[in-house]
Parts: C-alpha cells; structure tokens; sequence
C-alpha cells in the first residue's frame, strides 16, 4: 500500500535528496569510503559545507554582511544561544505557542524579557496583532510558524529594533526579505533536512556587544571563524544532517527555487483548508487569516466527535501516516512541507471525502 508521510518532523524529504544520500553513505566523492566514516577535513567535504552555504545564500538572496552556519543541538540550543549572544539588557518577544514560550523561559536566565503579546487566551490559535515592539529592547523574537497549532506569520515584520526568528517550520516555503532579519535560526528536519543539524542565519555586525564572558561553543563568532573554510567547522559538524540538507537544497533549486515551493505550498494548502471548510465532518483550529501553509490542524465537528479514532483508523488504512493531532490541541495534523507532493493533499482530502460519504 502507498505510504502519504504527513509527519510533523522529521518528515517527507523529496526521493532525490534520499537517493543521493544513500550513494553517499556507500562511497563519498568517489573516496571509496562512505559519508558516515569520511574525515571532515578532506577536500571532498569542505566543498560540500561551501556549497550548501552557498546554496542558502543563493536560494534566499542573503546579503553579504551575514554568515550561514550549520550547528548541532537543534533550534531548542538557539533558545539560550541568541540571548547568551544578544541579550544585554532587555529582550522583547511574541509568545504564540510552546516552542516560544520555551525560548522565553531560556531568555529569562540572560536578562529582563518583555513578552509584547500572547495568543496563549485561546491555545494559541490565533497571531497577536496591534501590539507595540519596544524600542529599547535589545531584539524582537517572533516564531513564524507554530508546528503544534497550525498559525503563521505570512509576512516579514518591520522592527525598530533587531528581528529574531525561529523559522523551523516554514524557512524555504516563501521568498524572504532576509535584510529586514538581524538573526534567523532553526532545526533542519522539516523543510531543510534531517534531524542533527541547526541553521543559523546572522548578520555580522550584532555580534560582540554583551559585556558577558561566553563559552566557546555558544559565541557565534567560534563558528563564524577567520577564514571561509573553518565556516561551522570548529568542532566535527553533523556530516550526515548537512550532506542531505546539501541534497535538498539542490532540490529546492531544481524545482524553481522558494518561489517554486511558495507557489506549490499554497496550492495544496487552499485544496486541504477548502475540503476542511467544505466538509460538515470537520473544522480547522486555527484562524483562517493566521492558517499555516505548513501545518495544517483540525478536528471533528462537534457533531462527530465520538468518529476521531474512527476517521484516524480509517485514514490509516488508506495509507495516511503522521496525521493524528499533537496532545496539545487533538483532532488531527496534516504536515504539507515542500518535499510532501501534491498526491499526498489530493489523497488525503479523497479520505476525509469518502468518510464523510460514509458516515455523515
């Protein structure tokens, strides 16, 4: 039976990237030794780490004064590595779901943090709007899409003062003005690749103005380095992650580009949001003008809620996999990221229809 992956992450990456990887691991660069056993220092990989920095360059037209760096620890190490880094004083924040309020907590232990505004009222349903950035703030953080609860910020925020975002879950969806940015950050495994590795985006000139001593490893400026090849390669970096996420990027340029993927992504996400709305068996959980193109949530009609498991077990048998709802909100999650094709959407809205046909 055919398998749709609507995994929330680590998720649906495209067959080329996998396939090249799998090359990869048996014999790298033509080395005669595989990926997973190379030296990092061997000509072979310090090309690979130039490429798919050159590659997000390239993809999201990032201006020269930032570096692109690859990191271990995923986005939830960035928590405490921005403010460790930035956090003078004050630091300002949107708090529109849990991975914010994550960020937050690790803020706290740096400085004063002022939470400008939180959607958490109505489970985070909904993106603040009409709040005010403070001015003397040291940086703004906002969470662009909220994975758990299916809301997004669909455009690039003006800031008075440095913009921070987590982008996990939607970098590589759309075209970004990377400019209007002082840091972006986030886990590979949704858009990018696999879990093991972080992306760091940052603007040079906001590093170096906290008074506080800071361990190597945290000091963005460790994995900056003096030269472009010790680039992210201060300690072993996570071969593996980065190699896929080379592969992908490669991909995402394939493809068209973010131009490419933001086109493809609201295709399938208006197909998915009008079967929800159209469907008497189901309701989306997020406002519609905040819904996700990424994450896409909903659960029963009130009417049906005794059908939930039931619906699961039959999209299941259909070879849905990934759907069920994360605890936090119930129901039920579509994960629609860039490599999740356009057959996967149109499969899932034949199961919601031929459930609805069956049960309504």
């Amino acid at each position: 039976m055919k398998k749709y992956n609507f995994n929330a992450g680590p998720c649906v990456l495209p067959k080329p990237a996998i396939e090249a990887t799998i090359e990869a691991i048996r014999d790298f660069d033509n080395t005669g030794i595989g990926l997973l056993e190379i030296s990092h220092r061997t000509p072979g990989w310090e090309r690979i780490m130039k490429e798919t920095a050159d590659l997000w360059k390239e993809l999201l037209n990032i201006p020269d004064n930032y570096q692109v760096l690859f990191l271990g620890g995923g986005a939830s190490t960035q928590f405490f590595e921005v403010p460790a880094n930035l956090l003078e004083k004050k630091a300002a924040y949107l708090q529109t779901g849990v991975w914010a309020k994550k960020a937050i907590k690790e803020a706290k232990l740096y400085g004063e943090v002022e939470v400008v505004a939180s959607s958490e009222d109505k489970n985070y349903s909904y993106i603040p709007k009409g709040y005010t950035i403070p001015t003397d703030a040291d940086y703004f953080h906002i969470t662009t899409n909220n994975t758990i609860y299916g809301t997004e910020i669909h455009e690039d925020i003006d800031s008075p003062v440095t913009l921070v975002a987590d982008m996990s879950s939607d970098i590589m969806s759309r075209p970004l003005d990377v400019s209007k940015y002082g840091l972006i950050y986030g886990g590979a495994q949704k858009n990018v690749g696999p879990a093991g590795v972080a992306f760091v985006i940052v603007r040079e000139d906001i590093l170096g103005k906290v008074n506080r001593p800071l361990p190597t490893m945290v000091d963005y400026r460790t994995h900056i380095g003096k030269e472009e090849k010790d680039r992210s390669m201060f300690n072993t970096p996570p071969v593996f992650a980065i190699y896929v996420m080379h592969e992908t990027l490669k991909w995402v340029k394939a493809q068209g580009g973010v131009d490419a993927m933001y086109k493809r992504n609201k295709e399938k996400a208006e197909m998915l949001y009008a079967e929800i709305d159209r469907n008497k068996m189901f309701v989306g959980t997020a406002a519609v003008e905040d819904r996700s193109l990424m994450n896409v949530c909903f659960v029963m009609n009130e009417e049906y809620k005794d059908k939930e498991g039931e619906f699961l077990d039959f999209a299941k048998a259909r070879g849905m996999v990934g759907i069920k709802g994360h605890r936090s909100v119930g129901g039920f999650r579509a994960s629609i990221y860039n490599a999740c094709p356009m057959e996967s959407v149109e499969a899932l809205v034949d199961c919601m229809k031929e459930f609805e046909k069956n049960n309504g």
